[in-house]
Formats: C-alpha cells, sequence, structure tokens
C-alpha cells in the first residue's frame, strides 16, 4: 500500500454533497467500483489530476490507483473510523476546531513517487467537494517546508509531526521540492 491522506469531517455530508463526490470520482476516474457502502476502488490517470504524462519507457502507465473510503455513522465502516479517532490528539481536534464526525481516507495502491503527488492532488479535490479539512502525517523533514503554505492552519508535533489543512494547502506542498507524503 502507498500513501494515506485524510480528511476530517465536522458533520455527515448531505447526500447532495455524496452525489456530488461520487460524481467527481466518476468524473476523474477510468474505473470507479464501489465494493462495499462508501469503499471506491478507482483507477485515475495522472493527466485527470494535472499531472504530466509519463515519457516512454519510464517505470508507471500514466495511472494511479487508489482506495477511497468514507468512514462514520450513517455510510461505512464505523468501527473503522472509532478506531482511528480513539486517540486524537488534543493539540488535533484544538487545530481542527471540531471533533470529527465522519473521515474520507485516499490511499494509493502503489509508493511509487507520482502516487505521492496523485494522493495529494486527489484529495485536494474531494476536499473541495465535500468540505473539511485534510490531516496529513509528515516525514521530519517536511515539517519546515510545509509551516507557511498558504492554507496550513497547523503542526502538530510529536513522534509523528501531523499537518492539518486545506485543499489550498495540499496543492501548495505538492509543488514544494523533496514533497513526499509518509506511507
Amino acid at each position: 500500500m502507498g500513501p494515506t491522506l485524510v480528511i476530517e469531517l465536522a458533520e455527515r455530508p448531505s447526500w447532495t454533497v455524496l452525489d456530488e463526490f461520487h460524481a467527481l470520482l466518476r468524473e476523474l476516474s477510468t474505473h470507479c467500483e464501489q465494493s462495499r457502502p462508501w469503499l471506491f476502488d478507482v483507477l485515475v490517470p495522472l493527466e485527470r489530476l494535472g499531472l504530466a504524462t509519463p515519457a516512454a519507457g519510464t517505470a508507471y502507465d500514466g495511472v494511479a490507483s487508489f482506495l477511497v473510503h468514507v468512514l462514520g455513522p450513517g455510510l461505512g465502516d464505523v468501527d473503522i473510523f472509532e478506531a482511528e479517532h480513539a486517540d486524537d490528539e488534543p493539540e488535533v481536534r484544538a487545530l481542527l476546531g471540531f471533533t470529527p464526525t465522519h473521515a474520507v481516507n485516499v490511499s494509493a495502491d502503489c509508493n511509487r513517487p507520482v502516487d505521492h503527488m496523485a494522493t495529494a492532488l486527489l484529495t485536494a479535490a474531494i476536499a473541495e467537494v465535500l468540505g473539511g479539512v485534510a490531516e496529513a502525517e509528515l516525514p521530519g523533514t517536511q515539517v519546515a517546508v510545509v509551516s507557511g503554505l498558504p492554507g496550513v492552519r497547523g503542526v502538530v508535533g510529536g513522534d509523528v509531526p501531523t499537518a492539518l489543512g486545506s485543499a489550498e494547502f495540499l496543492r501548495a506542498w505538492v509543488v514544494r521540492p523533496g514533497f513526499r507524503l509518509l506511507k
């Protein structure tokens, strides 16, 4: 499995917003299969995320594969949502400004550098539709890089530093030299 980003949501999205989210996944992907409620397996051509098509003979084919999982009461996998939020740090909740009721996990199937970029850009597109705050665990080398970016709410230290921010933050970060998500 490759890198994962999380979008924390303050409330359950409306059915209208969820329809827009599903339409976005279908629009961006060449394959969008819902294997169980609110768990999507999608294949996204990189150019649809604004990434260059690879040159001939490169190690990847211009497509990234993801699992996109909406979690929380009334939608899907409440047990996973509760387990993932059981030990939320108070500093994270303070920066969020709310206690998450739902979340969306965006996980790449591979761990190539392009998958890190594609994960950030797909997460940004989803966050623009659903709202919420992106939560990104950071490699230590990235803390100084993200701290001053637009859309950053803040960075929480600890064993694994975590940045919280908007879609604007993710898009600003992905173009920085040395960009990399924590796997």
